[in-house]
């Protein structure tokens, strides 16, 4: 980040806070993914709560300072950890400061809602713990999970697929099964650390995606040479991280599925429910 860019990251936050002392307030925190500013504020404007932004590598300093506790939860569009500009030839993998590995976790001791979305999953992926935090990684290179060795993750933009209900949930209250045309993942879902509350009817087989590695060497599209286990159908999920409520959306690769009305329903009510449930 230029120090034009981390002084534009600052400049937003401070605009916003007058919002601190709201107790609804929640921080959303992106960078790392190239995403369109406009239309993804103008979607977590319809959750009609208050808001206030900050990117990276600022929100490292400030998600562990005194200043967070005038947040109810945090909302997560980011993917920190990896530098996409060195690719190709090959990504350059970040690791987090000690301090803000051991500031974040004791602040999900102390209990903060979170909710993820989307790439965030791909975040931070040389810290394995961050996975264990919202309950699944995906992979840019082969690596092992819990022991095992993996391939690398799979990614298939444009997807139009059915996202069907898997039981009754504060957050899926009110949605009934619904199309979405979006980027989907074949990654690493820990189910049996998960409560699933969302699937997909499509088919999470390797012919089905493109290779995460194969991409960052600069062949996007690609599934040469390249194998995956079939994968989990799980789109939304919740679970609980310490003393911190989390849920995960897939959803949210552009514009489109921004404006998607059941998309927008469920971000507003994950974080009705990760501030309910943690507090």
């Amino acid at each position: 980040m230029s120090n034009n860019e981390k002084n534009n990251s600052a400049v937003e936050l401070q605009n916003r806070t007058f919002l601190d002392q709201r107790d609804d307030n929640i921080l959303i925190v992106t960078r790392g993914h190239p995403f369109e500013r406009d239309p993804f504020f103008e979607m977590i404007d319809s959750t009609a709560y208050p808001w206030s932004h900050i990117e990276h590598p600022a929100v490292q300093e400030y998600i562990i300072s005194e200043s967070i506790k005038n947040y109810k939860a945090l909302v997560f569009y980011d993917m920190p950890g990896i530098n996409l500009e060195t690719a190709p030839p090959k990504a350059e993998f970040i690791d987090p400061s000690q301090e803000f590995k051991e500031g974040f976790l004791n602040l999900l001791k102390k209990g903060i809602g979170c909710v993820f979305i989307h790439h965030a999953i791909a975040g931070w992926p040389n810290w394995e713990e961050y996975g264990n935090i919202i309950g699944g990684r995906f992979l840019y290179q082969e690596d092992f999970i819990k022991g095992i060795k993996k391939p690398d993750s799979g990614y298939r933009h444009d997807v139009k697929y059915k996202v069907i209900k898997d039981g009754k949930h504060p957050i899926t209250d009110g949605i009934e099964d619904f199309e979405i045309t979006d980027e989907l993942y074949l990654a690493e879902f820990f189910e049996d650390d998960i409560n699933p509350i969302l699937r997909s009817n499509y088919k999470f087989t390797d012919k089905n995606f493109y290779s995460a590695a194969r991409a960052l060497e600069g062949e996007m599209y690609s599934n040469r040479d390249w194998s995956h286990q079939e994968g989990s159908d799980i789109v939304g999920w919740t679970k609980k991280y310490e003393n911190s409520s989390i849920a995960y959306l897939q959803f949210g690769d552009g514009p489109s599925s921004y404006k998607n009305e059941n998309f927008r329903k469920l971000i507003k009510q994950s974080i009705n429910w990760v501030i309910k449930e943690t507090g």
